[in-house]
């Protein structure tokens, strides 16, 4: 069966499904999905076989999308539309610290996803009730992180395209300043970092050569006797795959690796009088926490429950009149325990004083 790639949204992520023969690029199909049916529009194919893609496990196409259901999509991004300002003006009037992304309506309109972001975690009780009771259907409110907003929204990269992320990632991979160091880039926030604010996913594209290539590569600064004597590793060139040394008469050579390794390099051996090197205690590993992001859903039948959001939302301790007036007494406690003890340790000292005199 061939394989069609199709775009739920303009300039969002590419899925490849299989479908009948006679679709074109431009035609609009219903697929099933998690949230049921999913209308979207075939982009690319079609395909006997498209690399990194076993057929086996690629979802049907159900049918080609009919005027009724071209209709039912419209509505649906109107309702979306719709949503987002109602949401939007539900933050404003009730204060909360948190950034509406993006509204997801189902095909068969039975849930409504709402996309935010947060710095931290917020009480958006109310708020979820005033969207079930505007919309009778089932909420899902889902906290996302900037990377992901970055990914849902879009954007223009430094580089003068759309953001990998919008195009075709599917998933983040990590990122660390080390790689940014390793490739000899400066060290920019400006120039390392994405729209996001994070550091830019294309370092990772590369990093595997890096890898491969500084296992390869002797230590940068260090010395190493070869057969035609000592010399020091000054640069290391990846796109050229040689080395900048400095031998024993301060000229500087250039050479590749498998010229490098033609020399038998290693390192002097440490004088005996030198002290072996102590060994660091290792850390103990910090044990792995969770992004701390909320996936919260409700219905209309269970939205009056009030024991809905007691496992995300626990309640805080009430503050008493005891536990308010604790920490005050504590901070008055203090100073006089600290003038206290500078006393104790006057009289000691003129105790000691005296008895030398004496």
């Amino acid at each position: 069966m061939p394989i069609y790639g199709l775009r739920f949204r303009a300039l969002g992520q590419t899925l490849y499904h299989t479908g009948p023969a006679d679709l074109a690029v431009g035609d609009h199909v219903l697929i099933a999905a998690d949230q049921g049916q999913a209308l979207a529009q075939v982009v690319s194919g079609p395909y006997d076989h498209v690399a990194g893609v076993e057929q086996e496990s690629l979802t049907p196409i159900e049918r080609r999308a009919t005027e009724a259901d071209m209709a039912e999509g419209r509505s649906n991004e109107e309702l979306a539309r719709e949503a987002t300002e109602f949401c939007r003006q539900c933050i404003r009037d009730r204060r909360l610290d948190m950034k509406l992304v993006d509204v997801e309506v189902f095909f068969d309109r039975s849930k409504l996803i709402f996309y935010f972001t947060a710095p931290a975690r917020i009480d958006f009780r109310e708020l979820v009730k005033d969207l079930v009771r505007e919309y009778r259907a089932r909420i899902e409110l889902r906290q996302i992180g900037v990377r992901h907003e970055t990914q849902m929204v879009g954007a223009v990269g430094n580089c003068g395209m759309v953001c990998c992320c919008r195009r075709y990632l599917r998933k983040f991979a990590p990122v660390t300043i080390r790689m940014a160091k390793e490739q000899n880039l400066f060290l920019n926030p400006a120039k390392i970092s994405g729209i996001c604010g994070r550091l830019l996913c294309c370092l990772s594209y590369e990093q595997e050569n890096y890898d491969r290539f500084h296992h390869n590569c002797p230590r940068l600064g260090k010395k190493y006797q070869t057969t035609q004597g000592t010399m020091k590793v000054l640069r290391a060139n990846m796109f050229r795959n040689s080395l900048s040394v400095l031998n024993e008469n301060n000229e500087e050579q250039e050479l590749t690796l498998d010229e490098w390794q033609a020399l038998d390099p290693h390192r002097p051996d440490p004088h005996p009088g030198n002290a072996q090197p102590r060994q660091q205690p290792q850390q103990a590993q910090k044990p792995a926490q969770g992004d701390g992001l909320l996936v919260v859903s409700v219905t209309p039948e269970n939205v009056d429950d009030p024991d809905l959001f007691a496992d995300v939302l626990p309640p805080d301790a009430p503050l008493t009149a005891e536990t308010a007036a604790r920490p005050q007494a504590q901070t008055e406690a203090a100073p006089a325990e600290n003038s206290k003890s500078r006393r104790r340790r006057r009289r000691k000292s003129q105790q000691r004083q005296d008895g030398v005199a004496e």
